[in-house]
């Protein structure tokens, strides 16, 4: 079985991996204006219940990505990447913009956090899609010895879209008053996503297609169904792959953001600025990893990674808890350097992993059942561990645990991005 593929253009990596920038905007912003959402969707009870059922449903839209896992890796695999990015990215605008238009609780009532849960679980499902196939599709398009520093740009779109959607809503919150985003200021970040959304849709009509190879136009049973029937083991080695960059990630930008400013004192915007100059450290950092690795190996980056963190990862987390605010920078600086080997490369060792008649269902499910297993449940975890032990220092030993899980399959890595990954 052979790959058709098409030459590959700046615009066409542009295209697909904006798309993730949008998910990661969405997700962020949400996150931030959970607040003023849980008191406008859920205002019976106190602030804190509000904001709590706020959080759930973001929760919620992580649940679904299951559901979304199964249709959009089947659209993938079945029809092409480029409809399932068409419509994702297109589902995702448009409930971005039902969010931002949509009536709060005193307008409509109980009707209000029952719509707002309905959008999320939407959008849930259509960004489970987003991650596998755009960044299949330009590692796919992507020539040998190219294809980790291509793939490393959709780490690059994830976490820009971090930043975005961390600078929107403080620049909401700087230039109206709190009545002001009450009543309407908090719809512009929503709103904006859909606007980005549509954008992105219209862009990628122009992107080149990588079709399936031929095993996946069988009907015998739906792409999920067979990775999951034929490559469990194949799929359970690609999430345990991203598992400790899961758990870091949520960790340092998560769980850490709140321990800085509940415990160690910090100011929410310092806590905020050293959070956003790391986020671009990782971006920036994600096609250098990912042009090293096209010249040295798959392997040995992230093996060289994980050995840094089980070294390092202890001095890093201290230095996060000293009570200046340089060396809190510096030591998330250096959990952020470890971090970034992971995202740069790991759709493209996902890819080369992955069944290639399957490779939409295989990331998509590997990649969503890891973010909602690990990644979604991190901050909670952390959260149980130092209160259970007692010890400021367990989120560590969560990490180191998470690294050495993934010690066996990163030694079965291709030793180069241009290979296939294993055949059983």
């Amino acid at each position: 079985m052979t790959e058709k593929t098409k030459p590959q253009s700046i615009r066409s990596v542009v295209a697909a991996a904006s798309g993730n920038a949008l998910e990661w905007f969405d997700f962020t912003v949400y996150g931030f204006l959970a607040p003023q959402i849980g008191k406008l969707f859920f205002p019976e009870g106190d602030t804190v219940t509000a904001t709590l059922s706020a959080f759930a449903v973001l929760a919620v839209g992580y649940a679904a990505r299951p559901v979304g896992s199964v249709i959009f890796g089947h659209v993938g695999d079945r029809f092409g990447r480029k409809p399932a990015l068409m419509a994702s990215v297109l589902i995702m605008g448009l409930a971005s913009l039902a969010i931002g238009l949509l009536p709060t609780y005193a307008a409509i009532g109980v009707a209000a956090p029952i719509l707002l849960v309905a959008l999320r679980i939407v959008q849930g499902i259509a960004v489970a899609g987003e991650y596998a196939a755009s960044g299949i599709l330009i590692v796919e398009q992507a020539p040998p010895g190219r294809k980790a520093f291509i793939g490393g740009w959709i780490a690059f779109a994830m976490m820009i879209g971090c930043v975005l959607g961390a600078a929107v809503p403080a620049a909401v919150n700087s230039l109206l008053n709190a009545e002001q985003v009450a009543d309407w200021g908090w719809r512009i970040p929503f709103l904006m996503g859909s606007v980005v959304g549509v954008t992105i849709s219209i862009f990628r009509r122009h992107i080149s297609e990588s079709r399936p190879v031929s095993g996946a136009d069988d009907e015998a049973a739906s792409p999920v169904v067979t990775v999951l029937r034929f490559y469990p083991l194949r799929i359970l080695r690609m999430s345990i792959l991203l598992i400790p960059t899961a758990i870091i990630y949520f960790v340092i930008f998560v769980y850490a953001i709140s321990y800085l400013t509940d415990e160690m004192h910090e100011s929410a915007a310092r806590a905020l600025d050293i959070t956003t100059i790391n986020l671009i450290v990782i971006a920036v950092l994600a096609p250098v990893f990912g042009w090293l690795a096209d010249r040295i190996g798959l392997r040995p980056i992230f093996l060289v990674s994980a050995i840094a963190t089980l070294v390092f990862a202890g001095p890093f987390w201290w230095l996060m808890h000293r009570p200046d605010a340089g060396l809190v920078f510096l030591g998330q600086l250096g959990l952020s350097l470890l971090n970034a080997a992971g995202w740069a490369l790991s759709i493209t060792a996902l890819t080369l992993m992955a069944p290639a008649a399957f490779r939409c269902s295989s990331v998509a499910v590997s990649y969503n059942a890891c973010m909602a297993i690990f990644g979604g449940t991190t901050p909670a975890v952390a959260t149980y561990l130092v209160s259970r032990t007692g010890d400021d220092f367990a989120p560590v030993y969560y990490i180191l645990i998470a690294t050495l899980v993934s010690l066996p399959v990163i030694l079965r890595l291709p030793k180069s991005s241009g290979g296939a990954g294993p055949t059983t």
